[in-house]
């Protein structure tokens, strides 16, 4: 798996498991919808199902099924802080064009049924 995490992302990920106090992993999802035909999603996860892809990186496991792993093969998970708050964010060399929101994106398959940003589709 070809996934990794900023520093700022991985650490950020430790305070949120530590503050948790369980051992957790990060799973990284791709699904269907966003305005641009796909949109990311994250949570933390207790048990990894068998046939999740299960990788640790600076102490912090990460976990994506096989469908979503094709989405984000060479993606890099960030941290960013903003005045408008702060977030994770997934750089993603396949997505060939991406919503204003950053949560959505369309790859050169031309895969998804993309929405309009006014039909709630960015409006995560």
């Amino acid at each position: 798996m070809n996934i990794s995490l900023t520093d700022k992302a991985s650490n950020k990920l430790k305070d949120i498991i530590k503050s948790k106090g369980e051992n957790l992993a990060l799973r990284v999802m791709v699904r269907s919808g966003g305005c641009s035909g796909y949109e990311y999603g994250m949570a933390l996860e207790r048990n990894p199902r068998p046939d999740d892809n299960v990788s640790e990186q600076d102490g912090v496991k990460v976990v994506i099924d096989a469908n979503s792993l094709k989405f984000l093969d060479g993606s890099t998970i960030d941290y960013v802080d903003s005045l408008m708050g702060g977030g994770f964010t997934v750089n993603n060399p396949n997505a060939t064009s991406s919503c204003g929101c950053g949560q959505s994106f369309k790859t050169a398959d031309g895969g998804g049924s993309p929405k309009s940003c006014g039909s709630g589709g960015c409006s995560h």
